[in-house]
């Protein structure tokens, strides 16, 4: 019998419990498990965000930098989903400022707490990471002015739940830049295989369909900004799915990194 939506859900936060564990108390192997860096993954640009604040010491599960780029202004509010350690959160909260406001969401209890620390030791007091799903966002409608995620919503079971979540929480001319993992035709053997789920392969869907699935909320502009092949997914880059019995060369010119961009429309979409 297929896993609902709660055991996907459940998975995939106990492996990202354990990549945590795994992530501080062993920093040199902050990679492993879970989702891959994107130092292996292939980064969605060759560079990244460049900030003040302890980012080389947080763990990322991330596969790009979904903050390159975007033009968050200070005094901003800012909704991170899937926020993970808080790597994104730390370059965020410098972005908006003492003025803006940072939310991070997160359902698992480790990455809330490591998130939480991280913040702290960084001296952000406008930070927030609050517990929750990204189908079901604890986050108030027409509320943020940035929605950004870094290779999180290929891991939900219920893609469409959150693109329409993130219509819902956006301010009218609200945007979001996310970093993601796309797929195309994968083989039965990877579509089958939990630990390609949980290290953000099997779970992914085609480009086209991330486009239309967000287009689909009403949101406009949807457009991927880049895209690049998510090499060395198992093998360097430590990934669990490599321990798997994932072949790795199946998985070849059908991965990609990619950063999706767009907003929602200035007049508020029906719902």
């Amino acid at each position: 019998m297929s896993e609902t939506s709660t055991q996907v859900r459940e998975r995939v936060s106990a492996s990202y419990a354990r990549a945590i564990s795994v992530a501080e108390n062993k920093p040199q192997d902050k990679a492993t498990a879970a989702c891959c860096g994107s130092d292996c993954c292939g980064s969605d640009a060759d560079e990244v965000q460049t900030v003040t604040v302890l980012r080389d010491e947080v763990p990322s599960f991330g596969c790009g930098d979904p903050l390159l780029f975007a033009q968050v202004k200070e005094g901003e509010v800012v909704l991170d989903l899937g926020s993970g350690a808080g790597y994104d959160l730390l370059a965020a909260a410098e972005k908006v400022g003492p003025t803006g406001y940072v939310i991070g969401v997160d359902m698992t209890d480790a990455m809330i707490e490591s998130a939480r620390r991280n913040a702290a030791s960084a001296g952000f007091k406008n930070v927030e990471v609050r517990k929750g799903i990204i189908e079901n966002l604890p986050v108030a409608t027409d509320s943020v002015d940035w929605v950004i995620s870094n290779c999180v919503v290929n891991l939900s079971p219920e893609k469409d739940r959150v693109f329409a979540e993130i219509a819902r929480v956006l301010k009218p001319g609200g945007r979001f830049s996310i970093s993601d993992i796309t797929a195309d035709d994968l083989p039965a053997s990877v579509l089958s295989n939990e630990e390609a789920y949980d290290g953000c392969i099997s779970g992914a869907i085609p480009e086209e369909d991330y486009l239309a699935g967000l287009r689909g909320t009403g949101l406009e502009s949807v457009r991927t900004e880049s895209r690049v092949p998510a090499h060395d997914i198992a093998g360097d880059c430590g990934c669990e799915s490599c321990d798997g019995g994932l072949d790795v060369a199946a998985l070849e010119g059908k991965v990609w990194s990619v950063r999706v961009t767009g907003s929602k429309p200035n007049t508020v979409i029906p719902g």
